[in-house]
């Protein structure tokens, strides 16, 4: 199990930017639609689960923010939003609110993966 550790960290030591943010982000979304099948099972621990670290997720891609850019302004605002819908989430058990915030995880993922592809940031 070592060397698979020490190859994954080697992996993500090599990666660019942009594949790191698309990994983050695939991640993510495999957090909400984890918790989403999770709470349709009433197996609430890994759905808090799940839920909490899409959360840490979404916490960590504000954290690496770069504050100097237009845009950060409006991706940390996303991800405020995020975090509270997410905390209600969690509180409520409520599928209803975590499918739309699936969703807009799933686009955001999707225009930064079209974006990579285009050259238009991540090298």
């Amino acid at each position: 199990m070592k060397g698979f550790q020490q190859y994954k960290q080697q992996s993500i030591n090599t990666m660019t930017q942009g594949e790191l943010l698309l990994l983050l982000y695939d991640e993510l979304y495999k957090r909400l639609s984890q918790a989403e099948i999770m709470l349709d099972k009433q197996d609430y621990p890994v759905f808090e689960a799940s839920v909490q670290r899409a959360v840490d997720i979404i916490a960590y891609l504000d954290g690496t923010l770069d504050r100097q850019y237009p845009i950060s302004k409006n991706l940390a605002q996303l991800y405020e939003y995020f975090t509270y819908e997410l905390g209600r989430v969690k509180i409520g058990r409520r599928k209803e609110v975590l499918t739309p915030v699936k969703s807009m995880v799933g686009e955001l993922r999707d225009a930064f993966r079209q974006a990579q592809k285009s050259g238009d940031f991540g090298k």
